[in-house]
């Protein structure tokens, strides 16, 4: 059974009791958890498969942005734990197919609570993802299409591993989903792709899509690096 570490080191009973207050849903590839504006009574924890959030599109067309990735581990959850529900203001969608532990608000605020210790390690991941958001939105404004579309990629590999240890990430990420991230177009997030294949950056194989180690580290891997 999946132990997310943030309670691993709590006793068996407070372990046993989260987990039967709690519900594991399977989501296929795309398939959406959670609309902007829908009211949720939920913190979602991910067991595996990479989640992405994704801000509606401005009032008079665009597309929708993927703002964030939510990785095996981690939490999507309320900005404040004070009521037991919230209304989103992002959607919620599987870039894969996704497990998802929900828990109630109420269960992880009552366990906050009685162990600071948990307390203070979601208000960490949560500055980090915080942090995380403001240099990907500084990249965008700052790089070259091929350096973010570098860096998107490096990203990739540790979101959504192609395989264990491997150096490429799963080919059903699409370009689609790689530009409403890095904020440029399909058309540019492809032309750069080709480019960087054909200069042997980039290959596709059968187990996913490969990339150079010469690509920048990005700030994903300290949050894997994170203590909890």
């Amino acid at each position: 059974m999946y132990l997310h570490p943030l309670i691993a080191q709590l006793p068996q009973k407070e372990r046993v009791a989260l987990v039967q207050r709690s519900e594991l849903r399977s989501y296929r590839r795309n398939e959406t958890l959670l609309t902007a504006n829908e009211w949720s009574n939920h913190v979602y924890c991910v067991a595996s498969g990479p989640l992405r959030v994704v801000a509606p599109p401005v009032p008079g067309g665009g597309a929708d942005v993927t703002t964030d990735f939510i990785h095996q581990d981690d939490f999507f959850l309320s900005p404040a734990f004070n009521e037991d529900s919230f209304q989103a203001t992002q959607t919620l969608i599987a870039a894969l197919p996704s497990s998802v532990y929900l828990v109630p608000i109420s269960a992880m605020r009552n366990l906050c609570a009685a162990y600071p210790s948990v307390a203070l390690c979601l208000l960490g991941m949560a500055l980090k993802r915080m942090a995380s958001m403001r240099g990907q939105l500084q990249r965008i404004s700052s790089l070259s299409s091929e350096d973010l579309v570098t860096r998107v990629l490096r990203q990739l590999t540790y979101l959504a591993p192609a395989g264990t240890g491997s150096s490429g990430y799963d080919k059903r990420i699409t370009q689609s989903v790689i530009a409403s991230y890095s904020g440029l177009s399909r058309e540019v997030v492809n032309k750069t792709m080709r480019d960087l294949e054909s200069r042997g950056l980039v290959r596709r194989e059968e187990d996913g899509v490969h990339v150079s180690a010469e690509f920048a580290s990005t700030d994903f891997t300290s949050l894997q690096a994170m203590a909890l």
